[in-house]
């Protein structure tokens, strides 16, 4: 080795140890004077990962319960050809409406044949696959779904999910249940089933010999390797015909609210259709840029961040403000009607969704309100110059640039 690598080497080796220190370091709960270090036991790591809840800014106040959950903080249900993990009201308390499922097949595992008493809406995350369902009046629904694609199954329709293959061996996918106490132990498993009927019932049933249950599996599959699907159109059952409201639809594919700041696309029963107790938005924010201040008046808000860096801070009336700091991965939870924004704090886009247990999508924004509401009213409450009341944009811009 010659001496300029070697001092190549011993240079960066000091950078990272500088870098690792800093980093172990973590942020300390000091801000504007006010604070002290910690004496006692740490997690910096951690603490990295929510700095605005280790040194709240000075508009946080009073008590409010805790609206972040990391499905990295699940348990992982591990199973022959996937995996599975979930946020329901026990792992986040707040979480009253509506529980969330993240789940992985690999390409021909199947999400066994079953049925919820909640009714289930998901979104691709990576991957493909086929899902496939029936309705009471034996009427069908095959369809192949990719990134970006939603499905919808009311309660009580029975569904499969079979992986497909793709460039990352199968697929990984978001479920969402419009009850927070929902459990994905608790599903109607077909295997399960059968395993607990005797098999002179299951014979008489399907008019067939007590010898062909021989072999039916003793305990649930859940997840498990399946044959390799044929083609689309091969598993188009027939029956009673197509279901008249498809339970797929393409988010991706749906034209975006475009500001400067970023996009957003809606997505509920006006334009899919099916999807009559969940509706939904997939928002990007450009690094500086921020979902305005605003709120929901039809119910509470379940958000799941897909990628990037971001900060929410959440008002609750009564004084009470909250910040916290999510990334991809996480969840986010606003209580009906409380007042919010989510802001990128990263250097690349910040990709998340945001779920209500609506048919309709509705938010109110307060810029719009101020700009709506007699401007004379608007600066008696808040004292600001009456010119830049008059010049607050009347359109609603979910999204507002750096």
């Amino acid at each position: 080795m010659n001496d300029i690598s070697r001092r190549t080497l011993i240079a960066a080796g000091t950078a990272l140890a500088a870098g690792g220190a800093l980093a172990a370091e973590g942020p300390m709960p000091e801000r504007a004077g006010k604070g002290a270090d910690i004496l006692g036991p740490r997690n910096p790591a951690r603490e990295a990962e929510d700095p605005y809840t280790v040194a709240p800014p000075a508009t946080d106040h009073g008590t409010m319960p805790n609206l972040k959950w990391s499905f990295a903080d699940s348990h992982m249900r591990l199973e022959e050809g996937g995996w599975a993990r979930q946020t329901t009201v026990r792992e986040l308390p707040i979480s009253k409406a509506m529980a969330g499922v993240n789940m992985r097949l690999k390409a021909n595992a199947v999400r066994e044949m079953h049925w919820h008493k909640e009714a289930e809406w998901s979104y691709m995350i990576k991957g493909r696959a086929r899902i496939t369902a029936i309705d009471p009046d034996g009427r069908t629904f095959a369809d192949d779904v990719g990134e970006g694609d939603l499905w919808y199954f009311p309660s009580g329709i029975p569904h499969s999910i079979q992986a497909l293959e793709s460039d990352v061996d199968g697929c990984e996918f978001l479920l969402v249940f419009d009850d927070g106490g929902f459990s994905e132990d608790s599903t109607f498993l077909i295997t399960d089933w059968l395993a607990h009927t005797p098999k002179e019932v299951l014979a008489k049933n399907f008019g067939l010999p007590e010898s062909a249950f021989a072999n039916i599996p003793e305990r649930e599959l859940y997840i498990f390797p399946g044959p390799k699907p044929g083609p689309l159109a091969g598993d188009r059952m027939g029956g009673a015909g197509p279901i008249p409201k498809s339970f797929s639809h393409r988010m991706l594919a749906q034209e975006p609210i475009r500001t400067k700041g970023g996009t957003v696309r809606i997505t509920d029963s006006t334009n899919f259709p099916a999807s009559e107790t969940i509706a939904a938005a997939l928002v990007e924010l450009e690094p500086g840029a921020m979902r305005e201040l605003h709120w929901h008046p039809n119910g509470d808000e379940w958000q799941y961040y897909l990628s990037g860096k971001g900060r929410m801070t959440v008002f609750g009336s009564e004084s009470k403000a909250r910040t916290f700091d999510y990334q991809g991965g996480d969840v986010g939870y606003v209580p009906f009607a409380m007042g919010h924004y989510i802001e990128n704090t990263g250097d690349t886009p910040l990709t998340f969704l945001e779920m209500f247990k609506s048919p309709r999508y509705a938010d109110l924004s307060l810029r719009q309100w101020m700009a709506l509401t007699p401007h004379a009213l608007v600066q008696a409450h808040t004292k600001l110059d009456p010119k830049l009341i008059d010049g607050l944009s009347a359109k609603k811009d979910p999204v507002v640039p750096l």
